[in-house]
């Protein structure tokens, strides 16, 4: 072949590569995606609700008791973060060589300050850490959804599924609303914020008190199931004395100032409640328990019913309002 020809051939090879290269796309910028979640309920005998969020974090419902914390312990969990108002079982998680964190939250949503501490949280503490409130279905699961997404963990539509995993229930618009707003935060961000992860957070009194009828009420449900007969598994507890502790719950928040500040409808409805507790223990205390014979009286699942449907009204209207509504209202409150 002629060094004309080789040079031709050359000329033509160098022209296609170009053309070639031409039309190639131009490269891509590098995007962190996070990989695939698998959002998974898991198997346990002593964590409520417990949804697999990503490798490195759990949500669940309250570990009640040192065999709960050696659970948490056999699955491999450092850290564990509550976003529920009680006050965290240190001792019992101490024992287990475990970190406690106290985040809380309301069911309103999750503040933009709180979403960052957790998500800082759950990128920066030792895992796998798991996350709770107290019965595991609510305020868990939307604190770990949002706190993941905003760490970078999982995607957004991996965040919305985690709620519907755990069975959040569509009533808690704030939770939802919380998870459906979460994005990723810039890792700078994260660096910069300032937390100090308390193992036990100080809560308003109001909020404690709030708490506290939740445990107590809580306590009246398995009463309930057990046709208000003494419960084995916790033979201190007595349904009446419970109905009490229930009462005094409603007598002490109406008579702090907080309340006072609180909406007239607010107050109304403590006072109907207290009225309504004060019924079912005098129905309680009617039916001579613990020794109690014959059938239930009515008006004791009447007043309990009454308590109940008290309760779902005054959440609806004041404690499950989406933050984003609640500025909207004070605002016309105000005009």
């Amino acid at each position: 072949m002629s060094s004309q020809l080789r040079w031709l051939n050359f000329i033509v090879a160098a022209l296609l590569i170009t053309g070639c290269a031409k039309e190639a796309p131009p490269p891509q910028a590098k995007v962190d995606t996070p990989p695939p979640a698998k959002i998974e309920k898991l198997t346990t005998q002593h964590l409520p609700n417990a949804v697999r969020v990503h490798s490195k974090v759990i949500s669940g419902g309250l570990p009640e008791g040192l065999v709960a914390f050696e659970e948490l312990r056999s699955l491999g969990i450092k850290t564990v973060i509550s976003v529920d108002g009680a006050k965290p079982d240190l001792v019992s998680a101490e024992k287990c060589g475990l970190r406690y964190v106290h985040l809380p939250h309301g069911y309103d949503g999750i503040p933009q300050t709180r979403a960052a501490e957790l998500a800082k949280a759950v990128r920066d503490l030792p895992g796998p850490i798991y996350i709770h409130c107290h019965h595991g279905k609510h305020r868990s699961p939307a604190a770990a959804a949002t706190a993941c997404v905003a760490a970078g963990l999982i995607d957004h539509e991996a965040g919305l599924s985690v709620l519907q995993v755990a069975g959040t229930s569509p009533n808690y618009r704030g939770l939802y609303e919380s998870a459906q707003t979460a994005k990723p935060l810039d890792k700078a961000v994260l660096d910069q914020l300032d937390a100090d992860f308390p193992a036990t957070a100080k809560l308003p009194a109001t909020a404690e008190a709030m708490v506290a009828v939740e445990h107590t009420f809580d306590h009246l449900k398995s009463f309930e199931k057990a046709g208000w007969k003494l419960l084995p598994e916790q033979p201190d507890l007595t349904p009446d004395h419970e109905a009490l502790l229930l009462r005094e719950h409603y007598a002490e928040l109406l008579r702090t100032e907080a309340v006072q500040r609180q909406p007239e409808r607010f107050r109304h409805l403590l006072t109907t409640g207290e009225t309504a507790a004060q019924q079912f223990e005098d129905a309680l205390r009617a039916w001579c328990v613990p020794n109690a014979k014959g059938p239930i009286p009515d008006a004791i699942p009447a007043a309990f019913k009454a308590i109940n449907d008290n309760c779902k009204t005054c959440h609806q209207e004041f404690r499950d309002v989406p933050l984003s509504e609640k500025g909207t209202r004070v605002e016309s409150e105000k005009r």
